[in-house]
């Protein structure tokens, strides 16, 4: 394979990304003419593609093999979904890439549709080469929900007799090779309590109070980890995080209201217990407030329910996929990043994981969301290097 400079990007992955981006994958709506395209594109190379179904298949993972089929290889992979545009003041048009000042706009572009985009551009290149460890290529469905769709893929991977031996997730870091992440356990709080009228508030239950009292119990926790860790600084912030982000409750100011709802999450360090933060706060819900709605109405309560939850990732310097990405990215340190990915179940999986694409987190879910051409060349000079150390 000749030799490129990572300041180009080619035309092939430029002419993908603006594909990719014209799909208006919103993880709230399917991503099956995105999985349908690539699926034909990849046919078109004779490279066959293994999908994996939603309940109501209306969203698809894809899983396809460029080279050998018989050894481990290494996975590139990357979401497809992305968040909605709703209510956001937009410059340009959303769905479309429209170039700016070295910039390429558009839902996706940074998060993660770049990425994908540089890797199924260079398809034609990957396959003029003589590939003795193949390359696998993994899109996923609705990651910024909760990095679920890519559980059933990870299932399906399980059950065959040879899986990717290492994996790289493209999620934007401005090619830096990122080895860890924290976790996330995102939970709802029911509160029943008892309806009354407001003129007798004693005689009922509030739910939105003892939900308030729970609330602000959770506050108080992200206050102790604040001040008191334990800490990591090679994170931003260097500590696990506790927020709660919605509330639901009550009809009527002059009625007591029965029932409240609330969403709150842990994003917690990669060496934290998730469970046991949730413990702390049901034992206090149970110990410390319970007791007080039931002397008032015995069918009084709270009901826990989880909305999604991954692992943190943990990958070491020392490891040789780290070691490896770095050399191949000429990057002299690795990182660690706030935000979730899918690489810590790649990891529960078995599968050594290093994030790393083309990008800033920062630019993304914004409006006018956007990628550096020079990232996209950077990524592409990568790939390039990797298909050229497992092909010799």
């Amino acid at each position: 394979m000749a030799s490129r400079s990572d300041s180009t990007f080619s035309p092939a992955s430029r002419t993908m990304l603006e594909r990719l981006v014209a799909f208006p994958t919103v993880s709230r709506d399917g991503n099956l003419e995105l999985i349908d395209y690539v699926r034909s594109y990849l046919q078109g190379f004779g490279i066959a593609s293994e999908l994996t179904f939603d309940d109501e298949r209306r969203k698809a993972n894809l899983f396809a093999t460029i080279g050998p089929e018989d050894r481990g290889g290494i996975c590139l992979s990357g979401h497809t979904d992305v968040v909605p545009v709703d209510g956001q003041d937009w410059s340009v048009p959303p769905f479309a890439v429209t170039e700016r000042e070295g910039r390429l706009h558009g839902r996706g572009a940074c998060d993660m549709k770049g990425f994908l985009a540089a890797v199924l551009g260079l398809v034609p290149e990957f396959l003029e080469q003589n590939l003795r460890i193949p390359i696998h290529l993994a899109l996923s469905y609705d990651e910024e929900v909760g990095c679920l769709g890519v559980r059933r893929l990870l299932a399906r991977l399980a059950e065959r007799e040879v899986k990717p031996a290492a994996c790289i997730v493209g999620e934007p870091t401005g090619m830096t090779p990122v080895t860890g992440h924290k976790g996330k356990l995102s939970m709802r709080c029911h509160v029943h309590g008892l309806e009354c009228h407001s003129a007798i508030a004693p005689t009922g239950v509030n739910a939105v109070e003892y939900a308030a009292e729970l609330i602000v119990r959770l506050r108080r926790m992200a206050a102790a980890r604040r001040t008191g860790g334990p800490f990591d600084l090679a994170y931003d912030p260097p500590y696990t995080t506790i927020h709660t982000g919605v509330v639901q409750g009550g009809t009527a100011l002059n009625i007591v209201p029965r029932d409240c709802r609330f969403d709150f999450e842990f994003r917690y360090l990669p060496a934290d217990d998730p469970g046991r933060l949730l413990a702390e706060v049901t034992d206090f819900a149970a110990r410390e407030l319970l007791p007080q709605m039931r002397a008032v109405s015995p069918d009084a309560g709270f009901r826990f329910e989880e909305i999604a939850a991954f692992p943190g990732l943990a990958m070491t310097d020392d490891d040789p996929v780290t070691r490896q990405v770095m050399e191949l990215t000429g990057a002299e340190r690795t990182g660690r990043v706030s935000f979730g990915t899918e690489a810590g179940l790649f990891q529960a999986a078995g599968i050594p994981t290093i994030v790393c694409g083309p990008g800033q987190i920062a630019q993304a879910h914004k409006p006018d969301e956007f990628i550096e051409i020079d990232q996209l060349a950077r990524c592409e000079g990568f790939l390039r290097r990797l298909a050229d150390r497992i092909a010799g």
